[in-house]
């Protein structure tokens, strides 16, 4: 069972026009996170307002915190936070799909570690109904983006090989779930041993040791076709080990590069072996494409969760004061999928 870091919740900051929300003041270390009383957000036109039951901690977020990743036009720029589940509170004009109380999850662009939050109804799917919505926290960001990288965009069926990159990762974990359920072999790599073998017990077919012998052994592995998906969670570091990998006419798309943005790459490699090689991020997009995104996750994605092929996978869950512990905790990488921050 997740672990709750209790905290007192500070009194007198509950009123009908504000809420409590996890604040940055400045950049810096955790330290610069403090839960203050902000104004609730008001829906606008097309909009939700959603009570939060649980925020989901993100690596991007530390990055912001850092002032190392800029945020969208049209998000709070001192509220942390790409996700959310709960319970729609309020409406603006024309969010007809919706009625209050229909419990949602979603991402955003930011001003997510906060107890109510504000998003255009396209964007915003149901809970599964046996799941809580504390739990479903941890799905929109690390299921949405694996979905949308290895099958919208890389395009990944039936008997082809996934490899992923920091396997136990939140983005990881839902990898190997999804491609599992979708009848993909996987392939994974993480640096520990423990969290291989936590891997193992969500579906995963081969798990990797993330040394510097990682390319023979994913080779190994696949009786030397490499794999047909390269879902690249670490970087710059694994470029030259990724292109001895790749089957010919692979495809690899780098999600996050937590190991460094920049290494060489052999173009001839590329070339001789077909390969696409993309980068993506969910964040900065239009509505358009993140309701593109939410539609075709609800349909293909959801009903995993129903039928018990996927499940949301967490770690630790932290009051909202212990954001700055939940952020420590992802920056030395102790976790084993999601951290939660909990607002009822």
């Amino acid at each position: 069972m997740p672990r709750v870091a209790h905290v007192p919740i500070i009194s007198g900051m509950n009123d009908s026009d504000s809420m409590r929300a996890v604040v940055t003041d400045g950049q810096g270390g955790p330290e610069v996170l403090s839960v203050r009383s902000v104004p609730k957000p008001v829906p606008q036109a097309g909009e939700v307002r959603v009570r939060v039951a649980t925020s989901g901690v993100n690596r991007a977020d530390l990055l912001q915190r850092m002032g190392k990743y800029p945020v969208p036009d049209g998000w709070p720029k001192d509220i942390l936070g790409m996700e959310f589940a709960g319970v729609v509170d309020a409406l603006g004009p024309d969010a007809e799909r919706w009625q209050v109380g229909d419990p949602v999850m979603g991402i955003l662009g930011g001003g997510g570690y906060a107890e109510y939050i504000t998003t255009h109804h396209s964007t915003v799917v149901p809970i599964p109904d046996s799941m809580s919505e504390q739990d479903a926290g941890a799905i929109p960001e690390v299921f949405m983006t694996a979905f949308d990288a290895a099958v919208l965009q890389m395009g990944l069926d039936v008997g082809e090989i996934l490899l992923v990159h920091a396997v136990g990762s939140g983005v990881g974990t839902a990898a190997v779930q999804m491609a599992k359920a979708l009848g993909a072999v996987t392939v994974g790599t993480s640096r520990t041993p423990d969290k291989l073998e936590r891997a193992v017990e969500l579906g995963l077919d081969h798990p990797v040791a993330g040394n510097e012998d990682w390319p023979e052994r994913v080779l190994e592995v696949t009786g030397g076709r490499g794999a047909d998906v390269i879902l690249d969670l670490v970087g710059g570091p694994y470029l030259s080990g990724n292109q001895r990998v790749v089957a010919p006419g692979g495809r690899h798309i780098v999600v996050g590069v937590p190991g460094g943005p920049v290494a060489q790459i052999d173009l001839r490699a590329l070339m001789s072996r077909r390969v696409t090689l993309r980068g993506t991020v969910l964040r900065a997009r239009p509505i358009k494409e993140k309701a593109s995104l939410a539609e075709a996750f609800e349909a293909r994605v959801l009903p995993m969760f129903s039928n018990g092929e996927a499940r949301p996978v967490i770690e630790r869950v932290f009051a909202p004061e212990a954001a700055g512990e939940a952020h420590t905790v992802m920056a030395a990488n102790a976790n084993f999928g999601k951290l939660l921050i909990r607002w009822y």
